[in-house]
């Protein structure tokens, strides 16, 4: 399958996602969105992908909106009653949002690694991941103040649980940038790597650990740590009790559990596909 602004791979269980507009900085035009939510979507329904590795080809990460495209929807010139064409308007803002919480609801753990500039609409997307390994020359800017906006598609509703509060509201109030061994001080980069390559080196290698677990019990894990951001410690230990009830009937526990006692690796057979 392929994707117009998008690299695909699959190798060892593994998918590699690419932004893949480099002559434009993956600068996210529409195009960018709708492949996104498409090859999560995508990915969301196979059973042979465990875990993604999301990076960017080219110079940067993501110069993040494309503001050239966007202008015709920020600045819409054109007849009609103002009230409507405002509802039309949120109505594609929360199609953006949908495209970027692809990747939070995906069913696998996302790694991204990010080099260069990962700018606006980019940290959005990263917000998003589960794990971020940055190259020593990425920095990241919640951007939309310097245009006027205030962010819209998931910073400002994800990063709460990933910086403190003070940064955050640094960093958006004033769009400076958040370099690679602040990001890593802050617990907000898992790791920080010499350059481009050697970040989707260490993201691949990470991912792989993961792809060697049970997929049923990583997919547990991503779902009942999402519902705990959420909600509250009782409602959290509430929904990790019934999915323990419901999936520990299968047979990965019990191959999870012998493998330990025996110090071998254990095989888990993917899950079911859609």
């Amino acid at each position: 399958m392929s994707y117009e602004t998008l690299k695909l791979s699959i190798d060892q269980k593994i998918a590699h996602v690419s932004l893949n507009r480099p002559d434009a900085l993956n600068a996210f035009n529409m195009q960018l969105f709708h492949d996104l939510k498409t090859v999560f979507s995508d990915i969301n329904h196979r059973s042979d992908v465990r875990v993604i590795v999301l990076s960017g080809e080219g110079k940067h990460f993501t110069a993040g909106l494309d503001l050239k495209e966007a202008a015709g929807e920020l600045f819409d010139n054109s007849p009609g009653d103002a009230g409507r064409k405002r509802e039309k308007f949120r109505r594609k803002v929360k199609h953006l949002q949908d495209c970027i919480s692809a990747v939070d609801q995906c069913r696998v753990p996302v790694i991204v690694a990010v080099h260069g500039a990962c700018i606006g609409a980019g940290m959005d997307l990263i917000a998003g991941c589960d794990i971020r390994i940055l190259a020593n020359d990425a920095y990241c800017t919640v951007q939309e103040i310097n245009v006027g906006l205030v962010a819209d598609i998931g910073s400002l509703q994800r990063l709460p649980d990933l910086l403190p509060g003070g940064i955050l509201r640094e960093l958006a109030y004033t769009a400076r940038k958040l370099k690679a061994d602040e990001a890593l001080r802050l617990g907000f980069a898992n790791h920080v790597a010499d350059d481009r390559a050697a970040a989707i080196e260490h993201a691949l290698e990470i991912a792989a650990t993961i792809a060697a677990k049970t997929p049923l019990a990583i997919t547990g894990l991503k779902d009942v740590m999402n519902y705990q951001r959420d909600h509250s410690v009782q409602e959290g230990l509430d929904y990790v009790g019934l999915w323990n009830t419901g999936m520990l009937q299968g047979e990965d526990t019990l191959k999870a559990v012998q493998a330990t006692l025996t110090k071998q690796a254990a095989s888990f057979d993917d899950l079911m596909e859609d």
